[in-house]
């Protein structure tokens, strides 16, 4: 049913993963699906923004997300899923819906956060960005 299931995380919110993860590995191995690990890495190059920051910043921080996201997979994903860590530019929801385009993934598997911060009253939860926006069905883990 499935064969491409992308799993979008914050490697600095466990609550991003610690739900979902579990029951992604589940459905990779119930339907013998690649698991894509999606994280996004916020776009600072904004005239406004982007001046404050080091020309070679971009190059640095990519390769800094990079480290670390190979470690959270090496760490949390077993041996026998077939994994694929991607990074995009962008904003959350944005970036993993940019991402599950890209990949061709036919399920995006996420979690909902409830812990509700300022920004989530202005914008809305990522999780309810990607549900409206995405072409393909995305199971919210809670």
């Amino acid at each position: 049913m499935y064969s491409k299931i992308m799993l979008p995380v914050d490697l600095n919110e466990e609550d991003s993963w610690s739900k979902a993860l579990p029951t992604a590995l589940t459905l990779c191995r119930t339907f013998d699906a690649s698991l894509h690990v999606v994280t996004v890495l916020p776009d600072y190059r904004m005239p406004m923004v982007g001046s404050y920051f080091p020309k070679d910043f971009a190059k640095k921080a990519h390769a800094a997300i990079t480290d670390a996201l190979h470690d959270f997979i090496k760490v949390n994903v077993p041996d026998d899923i077939q994994v694929q860590s991607v990074i995009v530019d962008g904003s959350p929801w944005e970036g993993i819906i940019k991402a599950g385009k890209k990949l061709d993934a036919d399920l995006i598997v996420m979690a909902s956060h409830t812990k509700r911060k300022f920004v989530d009253y202005v914008l809305g939860p990522n999780a309810e960005h990607v549900v409206h926006h995405a072409k393909v069905s995305v199971m919210i883990v809670r």
